[in-house]
């Protein structure tokens, strides 16, 4: 009755998606995207780990790795970006490191870690105006909220893990 899964029919309409918005010029779109495709693949190496698909599950963590480390952390402005740029550079390290070891270990629980951390910080990003002053004072009051605060977000989501992340790597894990 239905055709059984096939990877690779589903990837041609997610080159299409990814092609489609390709000429899109706005950064913060581009950003939005990135933290599209980083959960996505993080979700899909998960699935991959429960159905012990290994080249899967190495494909789309090499995918969120390289989202990370090509996208998100270079596209960071740490002069202008300050204290916040620092965080997340910070915290995208991390992540990075832990979908390494998440990947080695076939460990769903590292997995769920970064997945966790990034998600509302990505909500965050989708939620924010794009330019200062550009969120409509109706909506903002309709809502009930301002912008959230990306900083102590940052801040909040590396507290604690900092002592981990420097015993991590001093013990070379």
């Amino acid at each position: 009755m239905f055709s059984p899964f096939k990877p690779k029919s589903a990837n041609a309409y997610q080159r299409v998606s990814v092609e489609s918005n390709m000429h899109i010029t706005d950064k913060h779109q581009i950003v939005s995207l990135l933290f599209d495709g980083l959960v996505q693949s993080i979700v899909l190496a998960r699935g991959a780990l429960a159905r012990q698909d290994v080249s899967a599950k190495c494909e789309e963590t090499s995918r969120a790795l390289r989202i990370l480390q090509e996208g998100l952390i270079p596209g960071l402005d740490k002069e202008e970006g300050g204290e916040l740029a620092q965080n997340l550079a910070a915290l995208y390290d991390y992540c990075c490191h832990r979908l390494i070891l998440a990947n080695a270990r076939n460990d769903d629980a590292l997995y769920l870690e970064v997945q966790r951390l990034i998600e509302p910080l990505a909500q965050s990003w989708k939620a924010m105006p794009r330019q200062p002053g550009e969120m409509a004072r109706g909506e903002a009051a309709a809502t009930g909220t301002a912008p959230p605060d990306l900083t102590a977000f940052a801040a909040q989501a590396l507290r604690g893990r900092a002592g981990l992340y420097t015993q991590m790597s001093m013990a070379g894990a």
